[in-house]
């Protein structure tokens, strides 16, 4: 009999949220199962980029740009500090050929002999030496094409506020389309300056401090932002148009009486702060409670705040997301990449999980803490559906799929987002303990804190801290596909209860290794919560109950992604021959788990609907594979016998 843990109650908490999300393209993938990072992957850059990129450390960029609300046009220079890795005689710089190149400054030497290979501006240069410090500037201009949510640049007109507005969206290829950068995610620039010149009617906004607004005397004024914090290349941008600031403050428990700004950039259209003032306000109790559950919010010391645009969705850039509209979900979400994906940012687009479905359960946890309990469950309970609205697909994303024209993959809504969210939720149920889990989300976040990290980090930083083995859990949910299904038959015997669960899966996953919860319903209309532990694709248990089991209800708190069915058996009918098939469509396999987990030798035969024997064999094992490859679609009857009993299933093919 199988030990089983009896739940008289469940402890819940949750939530999710969306930015860059893509509901369209969500066709199942192949899981490419690299777990192992090779030791030169923090220096890896994607084929179409320049090998040079790979020679030196960013350590700040300066932006100073002229920007329109109108117009997409952008001319300025842009100045970045490096430290040369090896000694370097060759100098590059992403950028889109678009733009015109006037002057390259090397250490304030003009070089003029650079040459543009693609988007890689490649600049022969007097030979820094290893280690040492450097500063380019490059003075550039032109006009990035617009083409939709992946576009660097884009501009738009609001029919409903009556304002033009241009916004920045860099992630994750488009930075060098309004600016000169390194795009690698495991390089943050330590700090960033963005200095913005637009008409005076106009506000911009961008990441960090506004810490001046010049007065340019001729029509136009300089927005002067500054960060201090590491940041990425594609969390960098700015938002501009005829706005209006409003601005609140959070006040997390952890600062003792102080508090953090939230700043917001909002059209300057009567009507429009009144429509969107409560959302806004809903982002303080927010920060609150992710700065309780995670670690105080990461760029305190600065703000953080929103850029209303046109954009639909949200992207958080650091501090201050641009935002298409302030509804709860998806201000959840963006504040929660705060945390997920700006503070501990994805080491490489196939983890964009380290991101997005950590940002997706913020938005359970805000809904779950702040809108109550059966907000949360019906969040979570439809994220999981959606995950499960197709077969297969792994969360982690294979390298050899992550490149420009594929952005859909990356952030796909059911993968990266949903199911990476029902992950994060199953995760939890495995741990048991909500402290504990909590823990685990503060250490990872302090350990790896204005750094980058993989899926596989997260793993080991769930093990260190609980104690537990997480590598079967990620085999099968992050770089595996699909979900288990369940067939549960069970029946009364004097007073005991006896199971019969048996496991097949959606997609190439062969097995799902969980825990899972059952709510028993009884003929005197009590019930009572059991949890067992699925560790084999057939596992049977009994326990004492006294009284008739009416109904069953599996995961009845929607802790796990699974579909099951439950029938009911009238006698108890199982021997050592007892066995459930499952099938596997793409390989033309049936397996057969017997009940008995003894080794005891049976007999197989397969026969079609006519009696037509296909199949003789031979089973010493608990588990039985046959290749059915050979045999034509239709209906097929499996027998086995131990020589004392029988037992048949039937499958078709």
């Amino acid at each position: 009999m199988k030990k089983i843990l009896i739940s008289m109650s469940i402890m819940l908490i949750a939530a999710i949220g969306f930015s860059q999300i893509n509901h369209d393209h969500d066709a199942a993938q192949a899981c490419s199962h690299v777990k192992t990072i090779n030791s030169d992957f923090s220096k890896y850059l994607y084929n179409w980029q320049s090998e040079y990129l790979d020679d030196y450390d960013v350590t700040f960029y300066h932006l100073d740009i002229e920007v329109s609300n109108t117009s997409l046009f952008v001319e300025g220079n842009s100045t970045m500090n490096g430290i040369a890795l090896v000694p370097m005689d060759t100098f590059a710089i992403e950028l889109k050929s678009f733009h015109t190149i006037t002057q390259i400054f090397v250490d304030g030497v003009e070089y003029t002999n650079f040459v543009r290979e693609d988007d890689n501006v490649i600049v022969p240069i007097t030979e820094i030496p290893a280690g040492n410090s450097f500063t380019t500037q490059v003075f550039y201009g032109g006009i990035p094409p617009t083409g939709g949510f992946f576009s660097g640049m884009s501009n738009a007109y609001s029919s409903q506020w009556g304002k033009d507005v241009t916004w920045t969206l860099s992630e994750p290829f488009a930075a060098s389309d309004w600016f000169p950068v390194k795009q690698d995610l495991e390089d943050k620039a330590d700090s960033v300056w963005v200095f913005l010149t637009t008409a005076s009617t106009n506000m911009a906004g961008s990441q960090g401090i506004l810490t001046d607004i010049v007065d340019l005397g001729n029509g136009n004024t300089r927005y002067e932002w500054k960060s201090s914090y590491p940041i990425d290349y594609y969390l960098i941008s700015f938002a501009v148009s005829e706005y209006q600031e409003y601005n609140v403050y959070a006040h997390p428990e952890e600062m003792n009486g102080d508090s953090v700004l939230i700043q917001n950039f909002i059209y300057d259209t009567p009507g429009c702060l009144e429509q969107n003032k409560n959302n806004i306000d809903a982002t303080a109790p927010m920060i609150d409670l992710l700065s309780d559950l995670y670690i105080l919010y990461p760029f305190w010391e600065e703000k953080y705040g929103h850029c209303l645009t046109e954009l639909g969705g949200g992207m958080e850039h650091q501090t201050m997301t641009t935002i298409g509209g302030f509804n709860f979900g998806l201000v959840a979400h963006e504040l929660g990449h705060m945390w997920f994906g700006d503070n501990v940012t994805c080491a490489t687009w196939s983890d964009i999980w380290i991101n997005e479905g950590f940002a997706t359960y913020s938005n359970y946890l805000a809904e779950e803490f702040l809108n109550g309990w059966s907000s949360g469950q019906s969040f979570i309970k439809g994220a999981q559906d959606y995950a499960m609205s197709s077969p297969g697909g792994s969360t982690y994303i294979p390298i050899e799929q992550i490149y420009p024209g594929n952005e859909g993959r990356i952030f796909s809504g059911r993968l990266s987002y949903y199911k990476g969210a029902s992950i994060i939720h199953t995760l939890r149920h495995e741990i048991q303990d909500d402290d504990m889990f909590f823990n685990v989300m503060e250490t990872f976040q302090t350990d790896f804190t204005d750094s980058t990290a993989t899926g596989e980090d997260f793993k080991n930083t769930a093990e260190e801290v609980t104690g537990m083995d997480f590598e079967q859990f990620f085999d099968q949910w992050y770089y595996g596909e699909g979900y288990p299904i369940y067939d549960i038959e069970y029946y009364n015997v004097d007073g005991m209860t006896h199971f019969d669960i048996f496991q097949t899966t959606s997609s190439t996953t062969p097995f799902f290794d969980m825990l899972v919860e059952m709510r028993l319903y009884f003929d005197d209309t009590s019930d009572t919560l059991i949890m067992f532990h699925q560790d084999a694709n057939f596992v049977e248990f009994e326990i004492e109950t006294g009284k008739e089991v009416m109904y069953i209800d599996v995961d009845p708190f929607d802790w796990t992604m699974e579909n099951s069915s439950v029938s009911v058996s009238i006698e108890e009918n199982n021997t050592s021959a007892t066995f459930k098939i499952g099938q596997n469509q793409l390989s033309g396999d049936i397996t057969l788990f017997f009940a008995d987990k003894d080794i005891s030798n049976k007999t197989i035969s397969i026969t079609d609907i006519s009696g037509k024997v296909v199949y003789n064999g031979q089973a010493e094992m608990s588990e039985f594979k046959i290749n059915t490859s050979h045999l034509t679609n239709g209906i097929y009857i499996v027998s086995a016998t131990n020589g004392e009993n029988k037992y048949v299933e039937r499958f078709v093919k």
